[in-house]
């Protein structure tokens, strides 16, 4: 079962490459995806390039934003959560490398930013049925996206756990295998599922911030302006 996880796991991971290059394509090729800004003056002109820089690096810098810097609490645990995202795709795909996953610590640093996120992910939960206002926003795709990203995080820190301390017997194995394989299908429907879904927003990020960026920069709205007597 483990074995053909793993082939499924892989057809899934090339299907989402081809229609990710298909939304890039198509993303590239809109009309407005050209940056029709005008250029500024010359002072603004050179910080165009800084500009792009600065916004792409902006998710790095929490107090370049009042709701950050007000609110930094809730950027640790996007931080958190954005750690066990990776720690989770790591075990995906890197769960042979058993030097790591199998033996201590190295393999309890992966359970813990996996947990962690797993318990972001349900106060995520809480929060957006609590707040009014995600409440009146939130789409059906917002909740079945949350829902399983919360089953994905649970069903890897159970498999990295197994992994970790399941080598005792054989029932342990099969019982470690058997969480694997569980969290290998979930991982495989999500990589046919977030090409179609809000999860897919980070393939946008490096070109929406960069055409941001530079935008702002044209105008000298990023960076220092000196102004000429």
């Amino acid at each position: 079962m483990l074995h053909v996880a793993e082939i499924v796991h892989w057809a899934a991971l090339a299907f989402m490459i081809i229609v990710y290059c298909a939304r890039i394509v198509w993303l590239l090729k809109r009309p407005d995806g050209i940056d029709r800004q005008m250029k500024g003056e010359k002072a603004a002109d050179n910080g165009a390039m800084m500009g792009a820089l600065y916004s792409l690096g902006n998710v790095a810098m929490p107090w370049a934003m009042e709701s950050t810097r007000k609110g930094f609490g809730f950027y640790l645990s996007f931080v958190f959560f954005h750690l066990g995202v990776t720690a989770g795709i790591w075990l995906a795909f890197m769960h042979w490398l058993k030097p790591i996953h199998h033996n201590a610590p190295f393999g309890w640093v992966f359970v813990a930013f996996i947990g962690i996120a797993f318990l972001i992910s349900l106060g995520r939960i809480v929060r957006r049925f609590a707040v009014p206002y995600l409440r009146l926003i939130s789409t059906p795709d917002d909740y079945f996206a949350l829902f399983t990203l919360t089953v994905w995080f649970g069903l890897g820190v159970t498999a990295q756990a197994h992994l970790v301390s399941g080598q005792v017997d054989a029932f342990a194995m099969f019982a470690s295998d058997g969480w694997l394989a569980a969290y290998l299908f979930c991982t495989s429907f999500f990589l046919v599922y977030v090409p179609f879904s809000k999860i897919s927003h980070y393939l946008y990020y490096p070109f929406t911030r960069f055409w941001l960026g530079r935008t702002l920069g044209h105008r000298g709205s990023i960076g220092a302006a000196r102004v000429r007597a």
